[in-house]
């Protein structure tokens, strides 16, 4: 009976393992990898939920408690006092978000504008969608609290990627430029002045024209498609330029930058007009080379840096997860 069970056992887990046919081993073990980080990111997501429940109820019970030990007449105070701060927060959002709204549209009119191309789509998993569409959602909140904001565009929205963009709450009052035209087509009559970021590329950028769009290639490609933005951009006759990141400090072993990274570097390069503060504020530490700080000065090294999204590790997702909640209900308000 023991073996019997054992053999069930064996074949429920048969069964319950996904069966992956066709793929070599490598492609098997990132399969499986992703897979597991899939099933992490749920049981994370879960649990970050109940943690959260669990603090709500603990600050309930703690009001209740304070009301409780007190007279009517204190009680009545902290109930007002409680509703004038939600007031006064409220109030402050109200003009933070007509502030927001202001310098977005004063950007859509003169601004810098940089476009993420999603014509990759048909090249990504859904899940590595998922994980643009996040970074995507991380752009619009770091512009929104820029105080030099640019104009941000996306283009080639169609397909599975546009299904999720749309998908988004407030995404529809998003101010931002959407196309589901590639940015070719969309700007036809400006081709002279498109300029694609890859690392590919020999041209090291050294400022930001005014009269320039800067296009990032908006796929998580980890490492699978090495060089495609440079041959779309040869293939199409424009220009191209790296992020002078080897300038300034050496990578790590990996030299992929998020889409939401580079275009916080262009955010800050934009404010600050120094590249080296951008790279050091926006690159986080573990992707440089051990040791590298912001007195680290030298050519060669890290080259440009991809200018690609890759998947999000276990501090991105937290991060990109903190920015979906602001953003929706900041886009959902704006108007």
């Amino acid at each position: 009976m023991e073996s019997t069970d054992q053999n069930d056992e064996n074949g429920v887990e048969e069964q319950a393992r996904p069966q992956i046919v066709g793929l070599s081993k490598s492609a098997q073990k990132k399969q499986l990898k992703q897979q597991r980080y899939e099933a992490k990111k749920v049981e994370k997501k879960a649990r970050m939920k109940e943690e959260k429940k669990r603090e709500a109820e603990r600050k309930r019970k703690e009001w209740d408690d304070k009301l409780a030990g007190v007279t009517e007449e204190e009680r009545s105070k902290l109930i007002e006092s409680r509703r004038d701060l939600r007031k006064e927060r409220m109030e402050k959002r109200s003009e933070e978000r007509q502030n927001k709204i202001r310098r977005l549209t004063h950007a859509k009119e003169t601004g810098h504008n940089i476009i993420v191309d999603l014509e990759f789509s048909h090249l990504m998993t859904a899940s590595e969608i998922h994980s643009l569409v996040q970074q995507i959602m991380y752009c619009y909140a770091v512009n929104g609290r820029s105080a030099s904001p640019a104009h941000l565009w996306l283009t080639g929205c169609e397909g599975e990627m546009g299904n999720q963009l749309q998908r988004l709450p407030g995404y529809d009052k998003w101010i931002i430029e959407k196309e589901n035209r590639s940015y070719i087509e969309a700007l036809l009559d400006q081709k002279d002045n498109l300029v694609y970021l890859t690392a590919d590329s020999e041209n090291v950028l050294d400022d930001l024209d005014p009269d320039k769009i800067f296009i990032v290639g908006g796929l998580v490609d980890r490492n699978r498609w090495k060089g495609i933005t440079m041959k779309k951009a040869q293939d199409q006759g424009i220009q191209t330029a790296k992020l002078p990141i080897g300038n300034f400090l050496k990578m790590s072993s990996s030299q992929v930058l998020t889409v939401n990274q580079v275009f916080e570097i262009l955010l800050k390069f934009l404010e600050t007009r120094d590249w080296k503060a951008s790279f050091f504020q926006v690159i986080p530490q573990r992707k440089r080379c051990e040791g590298d700080s912001e007195e680290h000065q030298g050519g060669g090294g890290g080259g440009g840096g991809e200018v690609v999204g890759e998947e999000c590790d276990d501090d991105d997702e937290k991060d990109y997860e903190s920015e979906r909640k602001k953003t929706c209900i900041e886009a959902a308000n704006d108007s």
